[in-house]
């Protein structure tokens, strides 16, 4: 009887104890959120971030999400930062698809592993690439008219923003369907890139649909061409290269979030719930849209399927070009 009756007493101590463990100590979020972006301020990576932050912050009751900016390296900065991040959910990454999936064939030693030291939470946008033309210093207005006359130039130098990244293999990819030898000029930065085209020194430029709509929208450049499998909605007029006579030559990008390897489970499942939410939602698809991204908002589980076709299909792009970044 004495026994049954200090068991009892042990047991009324500890319910308790074991209420509390069954419980998480906080709710997520209870504190700002950081993403890490590896691009600057203005570029496609960046524009999508803050959407998105604006969105969920909205919806954490303006709790608050921070973008933080850490360009250099085409993104490996980065992504080194965010892999060594606490696994708790506070610190994300808007990855895309040169520091996830074009990273592991272009550099035999990476700082990070993207298969090991992040798990996908949701691919976030997709966004096709234009080829760009400044007007006044190439006369084409399609793609077989540019073709001609990049051929009677002796030289094609292509801008890209950043070796490895989509634009410098998508500049591969079209000397290979259009027979000609494109040189890459690989610049530091999205601005320098566009400096590089408004004055000449570069013929032409795969860009971003978002980034690609004002200049062309201005008259300041010409788009020749969307490498999407329709026409991109932002620039409607755009033929796409199928269209043009060229339908193998057809590649995007993405943006997706991606958190610590080892974050659990739970917070995972939290987040995709809500980015896919925001993303959703009337007012975040038509910003999205209106920046030139198409939403998509994945299962974490797509996500990850999604990142690893992309590294095998980049791959053997990088591969045919023999090229390595170290």
């Amino acid at each position: 009887m004495q026994l049954s009756r200090r068991l009892a007493l042990c047991l009324a101590a500890l319910a308790p104890l074991a209420a509390h463990a069954q419980q998480p100590a906080t709710t997520y979020p209870d504190k700002p959120v950081r993403i890490i972006v590896g691009f600057p301020a203005g570029t496609g990576p960046d524009i999508v971030a803050r959407l998105l932050a604006q969105k969920l912050s909205e919806g954490w009751g303006n709790l608050g999400v921070i973008v933080d900016n850490k360009p250099g390296a085409a993104g490996l900065i980065a992504a080194s930062e965010a892999a060594r991040a606490a696994p708790d959910g506070y610190t994300l990454m808007l990855g895309e698809t040169g520091q996830l999936s074009i990273a592991p064939s272009s550099y035999a030693k990476l700082p990070y592993d993207p298969a090991k030291d992040f798990v996908p939470v949701s691919q976030v946008v997709t966004s096709d690439f234009m080829l760009l033309v400044n007007p006044q210093k190439v006369p084409a207005r399609n793609v077989k008219a540019f073709v001609d006359w990049s051929g009677k130039q002796g030289n094609l130098f292509m801008a890209t923003f950043g070796a490895g990244t989509p634009g410098h293999f998508g500049a591969y990819m079209f000397g290979d369907a259009v027979k000609l030898k494109p040189e890459p000029v690989h610049y530091k930065s999205t601005g320098d890139a566009m400096s590089g085209i408004f004055g000449g020194d570069v013929q032409g430029v795969f860009a971003s649909a978002g980034l690609a709509a004002p200049n062309v929208k201005s008259g300041k450049l010409v788009a020749l061409a969307s490498t999407g499998a329709q026409r991109t909605p932002v620039l409607p007029d755009v033929p796409t290269f199928k269209e043009q006579g060229y339908a193998n030559l057809a590649f995007n990008s993405w943006f997706g979030i991606v958190a610590p390897a080892r974050t659990s489970s739970d917070i995972v499942a939290k987040l995709n719930a809500d980015i896919v939410r925001a993303m959703h939602s009337p007012e975040g698809r038509k910003k999205m849209e209106e920046a030139g991204f198409q939403v998509t908002g994945t299962s974490p589980q797509e996500s990850a399927r999604i990142i690893a076709a992309d590294t095998a299909t980049w791959g053997k792009a990088v591969a045919a070009t023999g090229f390595k970044a170290d």
